[in-house]
């Protein structure tokens, strides 16, 4: 059974420049730049027919191009961070297609996402390091941000059981262009497999 899930990949100069952000935090475990990504909707781990459905389902969204520009770092954990994640400026066409993707989810059958929808790029797991080093390194460096990037397509990753952080394996991909509605077109992407 694959574990899917939905994301947004990250521009090469972005990663880098977030990978300059590496180090400086005692017991942190850094992501990979190659496995960085702003999950959309996680999935988790299901059947190949259901694993078809998502595909299909996704393969109609129509919707533009975006625009995102990652500004500042934060951590998730409160008083025992266990991550540490670069934060995205508000976007509402960000949060349109999240909402779409978690009304497709929930259309053929997949329990609502329990975890409000908040906009990141994990860069580091922190349970090996200590609370006030996670604050002092934000406070360093938490005026991070980046200009602004295109976002011309989602895609559908696929992952192993692991402790996170990758690797992912992208099983589609989604294009952000308005597709016309013309009557009588067919869309290239009525029906996707899985491999």
């Amino acid at each position: 059974m694959p574990r899917l899930f939905t994301a947004i990949e990250i521009p090469k100069d972005t990663a880098l420049s977030l990978s300059m952000l590496r180090g400086g935090l005692p017991g942190a475990r850094w992501i990979d730049p190659e496995n960085y990504h702003i999950t959309l909707r996680f999935i988790g781990d299901v059947d190949g027919l259901m694993a078809e459905e998502i595909a299909n389902g996704l393969a109609r969204i129509n919707r533009p191009p975006l625009q995102l520009r990652l500004s500042g770092l934060n951590a998730f954990g409160g008083n025992k961070p266990h991550s540490v994640h670069a934060c995205l400026q508000k976007s509402r066409q960000l949060q349109e297609l999240h909402a779409e993707q978690e009304r497709i989810a929930q259309r053929i059958g997949l329990k609502p996402e329990g975890r409000k929808f908040i906009p990141h790029i994990t860069l580091a797991r922190t349970r090996g390091a200590k609370g006030p080093d996670v604050a002092k390194y934000l406070a360093l460096r938490g005026s991070f941000s980046t200009l602004p990037f295109t976002v011309s397509r989602f895609v559908l990753y696929s992952s192993k059981a692991s402790v996170g952080g990758g690797p992912y394996i992208i099983e589609q991909e989604y294009p952000l262009i308005a597709k016309s509605s013309s009557p009588g077109t067919r869309d290239d992407l009525d029906h996707v497999s899985i491999v």
